[in-house]
């Protein structure tokens, strides 16, 4: 429920000083700014500004820290656009399309659209924050294992839909993804798969994984040609075609709208957030489109989708966050550290007590939305200019910089070492014609779905029908049977009518 004399407070906390919109600028560049460098992202960026804000107030340290959080939501996508290199998890199924449309020619179009989902996304997810942070707060302390379990699975049904008519392949490369997430210490305690390198005790550091899977193959797919996009003039930057997609953005307005409300719910799951949320929205652009077969190919659906999705888990998440004090991510944790710094705490008594605090922080982040949108258009047409550069030149300064990435990450060789091994393993599969989306999408989940099964089935004593009595559960299964359904149930009554227009009429002999 809206509490107006809290909303009244919230406002003139943020009309009686300047000093928390000084603060945004800054914030929204240094997550542009590390979005855009694969390896690096929010969490890294959040660390680094971190004990700067032991300067500032409360409200203003969490106002640049967000603005840095949703600069980078967009961030990331202009590497995932550009060269195929996601700048996060949460920009894996903004590659599917946005880099086929960048080698078309069209990325001012792709980044238009991204900017723009992301922007939208971003603002209607602190919007539904701010009516529902209560709601929102009260319903993630209701999900248990059953229910974390088959989000997960939610999830791992991407795997069959996202190769299109080899499903076999598909599953073989979730499968094998779901093995290499298991590496390392077990939810039971026991350690697999770790050939006796305590690097990897705590798992396959994901995102070097990530980026050699997704990177290596297309970095060496460019190697044979001059640049990334071979026509001379569909490599100018034109800012009016940035413009011109940032329009065709709001002729999807269903999928803008399912993508943002897919990642408030998700992202307000603990430990999910826009790396499981995004793949999601993009599966479910793609199941229920007209031509499926159309995304992967370039198909800008798919960037609106994905992006929409991506952003709006922010909002998500820091209904958790504030909520219940509980981090959803590194950045989130990062955020958390922020409140202990100036000794505050984060849950339900933090919501009940500083109600202004939280509605001030929320009407923040939807101001950041038209800076994104100002910002991010002049990132963006600079951003542009990575195509004009030779691929003999930009390989090699975009492993440098995933090298040292990796490192950074990790802080030993470990980074470096996965980043190699996955880039061998990354080109193998695409030369192979294995789905490397459908592996990482086993590798982001591996070791949630082991964990939640196994607390499912001490809870369930391994009855199946334990789900009747868990009335949220049974409704998140449901809908997972009905999105493994519908697109058949729609093939089948699409085939229909054309099976009898084509029924030969037969004549009579007589």
């Amino acid at each position: 429920m809206i509490d107006l004399t809290a909303t009244a407070a919230a406002l003139g906390l943020l009309t009686g000083s300047w000093e928390p919109w000084l603060v945004v600028i800054p914030g929204m560049c240094i997550g542009l700014l590390f979005g855009a460098l694969p390896g690096l992202g929010a969490s890294a960026a959040l660390a680094l500004v971190l004990p700067f804000t032991l300067y500032m107030d409360f409200l203003s340290a969490i106002i640049f820290m967000t603005a840095i959080y949703t600069g980078n939501g967009f961030g990331c996508a202009i590497p995932a656009i550009m060269i195929n290199l996601p700048g996060s998890t949460g920009a894996v199924a903004t590659t599917f399309d946005g880099f086929p449309m960048a080698k078309a020619g069209k990325h001012n179009e792709a980044l238009g659209l991204g900017l723009a989902a992301s922007a939208f996304a971003e603002g209607m997810g602190y919007i539904l924050l701010y009516f529902l942070v209560g709601f929102i707060a009260d319903a993630v302390l209701e999900l248990g294992p059953p229910e974390m379990f088959i989000i997960a699975l939610w999830g791992l049904v991407l795997i069959a839909s996202l190769r299109g008519k080899s499903i076999n392949r598909g599953l073989i490369a979730g499968i094998f993804g779901l093995l290499l997430g298991t590496i390392g210490f077990s939810a039971r305690g026991n350690v697999r798969g770790t050939m006796g390198f305590d690097v990897l005790l705590d798992g396959v550091p994901l995102v070097p994984a990530l980026m050699g899977l997704f990177a290596s193959a297309e970095l060496f797919n460019l190697m044979r040609s001059d640049f990334i996009v071979a026509d001379a003039e569909a490599r100018k930057v034109n800012l009016k075609k940035i413009l011109s997609g940032i329009g065709q953005t709001f002729r999807y307005p269903v999928l803008l709208i399912r993508g943002s409300l897919i990642g408030v719910v998700i992202g307000a799951v603990p430990g999910v957030g826009s790396s499981v949320s995004n793949l999601l929205a993009y599966s479910e652009a793609r199941r229920t489109s007209d031509d499926p077969e159309s995304f992967g190919k370039g198909n800008p659906k798919g960037v609106v989708a994905a992006e929409a999705a991506n952003s709006s888990s922010e909002a998500g998440a820091m209904a958790t966050l504030l909520s219940l004090g509980i981090p959803g991510s590194a950045s989130g944790a990062v955020m958390l550290a922020a409140f202990a710094m100036h000794n505050i705490t984060g849950g339900p008594r933090f919501i009940a007590d500083h109600t202004e605090l939280v509605y001030a922080i929320i009407f923040a982040n939807f101001a950041q939305v038209f800076a994104l949108v100002v910002f991010g258009i002049g990132f963006t047409y600079v951003a542009s200019s990575l195509v004009k550069i030779p691929v003999r030149m930009l390989v090699p300064m975009i492993m440098a910089l995933s090298v040292l990435g990796s490192y950074a990450l990790t802080g030993n060789m470990a980074g470096p070492v996965t980043y190699f091994v996955f880039a061998v393993l990354g080109w193998f599969m695409v030369r192979y014609d294995y789905p490397v989306a459908a592996t990482v999408i086993g590798l982001l989940l591996g070791k949630m779905v082991e964990g939640e099964m196994l607390r499912t089935y001490q809870m369930s004593g391994g009855d199946p029908a334990f789900i009747l009595e868990r009335p949220i559960a049974l409704v998140f299964f449901l809908l997972l049977v009905l999105s493994i359904a519908w697109p058949f149930v729609v093939r089948r009554w699409r085939a229909r009518p054309r099976l009898e227009i084509a029924a030969p009429a037969v004549d009579d002999p007589k």
